[in-house]
């Protein structure tokens, strides 16, 4: 049990790093590939790669522009629906449907019993805020061994949602040795990479294990081969890109039980939140906003 929990835990760090190679994708770019005819020299591919990198490390390091917006959250077992408060104290979040339902009384009073407790005790909302800067600091970790990791290459121009884009393709790089836990799975993810070039933003990632991948050499879990990702990013309103949809499919070994991932998140409805907003008054705001909707829907 304790080694489920902890490769599990593996499993959630990893899910929250993965996005963020949207922020940092193209270090290490390979030359001497066959560039489309159609497409940009190498010279113009690495600039525009140097680019979109410095915009979105600019964009990474800054906290501040906070947000809300709404998480859907579906699986083959549950789809849940939730709105988040982006806050100086961590993010504050209100469950809002099931199933694409609205709460029944029960959860509606459980989920306020949740909130009572949150506000009247601030030591809840520290550990959260805590954890969200363990995660970062390991994501940090990670993106400095990203130059490493991965080969890319040009692959020519295609057609996304912001319109024309330019692809790059990303492989692992067979000298990269993962130092720690967090960074095996670089070992075997391979995929592809889009740029919105008129605004030099990363778009989308696809990414593809293709082959096996343990965690502490099995004994922790391992990672079948075929699982993927798909992330999405956009810009979402008042000058700001945030992810809008993310997309995972994978099995995950532990001991003798498997676990299937089967998830998609798409996040809407983005608007800007005050920078100095605390977390009480973000539960403020997640109440107001139920009642009014509630009040909508009579």
């Amino acid at each position: 049990m304790i080694h489920e929990r902890h490769a599990l835990a593996k499993l959630k760090i990893m899910r929250r790093i993965l996005p963020l190679l949207l922020f940092f994708p193209l270090v290490g770019f390979a030359f001497g590939q066959p560039v489309p005819a159609a497409g940009l020299t190498p010279a113009q591919a690495q600039a525009l790669e140097q680019r979109a990198l410095g915009t979105e490390l600019r964009a990474a390091r800054d906290t501040s522009h906070p947000m809300c917006y709404r998480l859907r959250k579906s699986s083959p077992r549950l789809t849940s629906t939730k709105e988040i408060v982006e806050t100086r104290d961590g993010d504050v979040a209100r469950l809002v449907a099931l199933n694409d339902r609205s709460l029944s009384p029960a959860d509606e009073q459980r989920e306020e019993a949740r909130l009572d407790a949150l506000a009247s005790d601030p030591s809840r909302q520290r550990h959260r805020k805590q954890s969200e800067e363990s995660d970062t600091g390991i994501v940090l970790k990670l993106l400095r061994m990203l130059p490493q990791a991965f080969l890319y290459e040009y692959a020519g121009p295609g057609t996304g949602s912001p319109g024309k884009v330019e692809r790059f393709t990303f492989r692992p790089n067979p000298r990269f040795s993962p130092p720690d836990l967090e960074t095996q799975a670089l070992t075997a993810l391979s995929g592809e990479i889009w740029i919105d070039a008129a605004q030099e933003r990363v778009t989308r990632l696809e990414g593809h294990l293709q082959r096996d991948t343990d965690y502490g050499w099995g004994v922790l879990g391992k990672l079948d081969k075929g699982g993927w990702i798909v992330i999405e990013q956009a810009d979402v309103g008042h000058l700001q890109w945030r992810i809008v949809r993310f997309q995972m499919k994978m099995n995950l070994r532990v001991l003798f039980k498997t676990r299937n991932f089967d998830t998609v998140q798409e996040m809407t409805r983005y608007e800007p939140v005050a920078a100095s907003l605390g977390y009480r008054q973000a539960i403020q705001m997640l109440r107001a906003d139920q009642g009014n909707s509630a009040q909508g829907g009579r």
